[in-house]
């Protein structure tokens, strides 16, 4: 064993370090619930943004929210950092590269935290539309635009066969109980649900691409936002919603009951 795989390997061992993992993981799971908690009020023609900026942000109006957020942005560096370890330990370049496309993932969202814990106001929506507009004003700005919705839009599909067969079942590595079975039929509802969420926000953008319209690449509450005017639109929304909080509760019982 190589001395960065050793130090990756004590690392992980760390009961602090362990704890503020499980404290990462529970901040998505309580994004997610937040998300789809705020799609429903929509649904039922209420306001918010249904992103992680809104989820955020709903927790920092509440009283002790602050610290919670700051709680939740050490939790995600942690978390950012831990997928660095498996990345280090990880024996298959493919793995490797899964490992840290997670670690920015999580990385991108504890700054996100870090910027509304200290009193900044995003609108995500208004943020990628005006990107997307950026983008589509440069030379061969269509088809980069085009692609990384193509690449949301396989991000969509991975889900949805991850939910339908089960596959993210050989990450969880749950205690064999009661609460691993009521964990992966959450995980499968959630799975599948963020995976009709994200092939909505692909196709949106694909379809800005398509018709050089910025304003129809609005990001996951731009998606949401879009189904209610659609027939049907509020039930598929609510539909949708429920998947994303079940799909956060299940991120809840892995924080405490999965083996890291």
């Amino acid at each position: 064993m190589s001395a960065p795989t050793r130090a990756a390997a004590t690392a992980e061992r760390n009961p602090v370090v362990r704890a503020l993992a499980r404290v990462g993981l529970a901040t998505i799971g309580l994004l997610h619930i937040l998300i789809g908690a705020i799609a429903v009020a929509i649904a039922a023609g209420g306001s918010g943004d249904a992103d992680q900026s809104g989820a955020l942000q709903a927790v920092v109006a509440v009283p002790g929210g602050l610290f919670a957020v700051w709680l939740a942005a050490a939790g995600l560096i942690v978390l950012a950092l831990w997928q660095i370890l498996v990345a280090m330990r990880a024996q298959r370049t493919g793995t490797r590269l899964v490992e840290l496309g997670k670690c920015m993932l999580y990385a991108a969202l504890a700054a996100l935290a870090i910027s509304i814990a200290l009193g900044g106001s995003h609108d995500s929506s208004s943020s990628e539309k005006t990107l997307s507009a950026r983008l589509l004003a440069q030379p061969g700005g269509v088809f980069v635009l085009a692609i990384v919705g193509l690449a949301i839009i396989a991000g969509g599909v991975v889900f949805l066969r991850n939910g339908i067969t089960r596959r993210f079942e050989r990450d969880l590595r749950l205690p064999p109980n009661a609460l691993a079975e009521v964990t992966t039929t959450l995980g499968r509802v959630g799975y599948i649900a963020k995976g009709v969420a994200l092939l909505l926000v692909g196709g949106l953008v694909v379809a800005g691409a398509v018709t050089i319209d910025p304003g129809k690449a609005g990001g996951l509450d731009g998606s949401l936002k879009a189904l209610v005017g659609l027939p049907f639109g509020p039930v598929l929304l609510i539909l949708i919603a429920v998947g994303l909080i079940a799909y956060g509760v299940f991120w809840l019982v892995r924080s405490v009951a999965a083996r890291l």
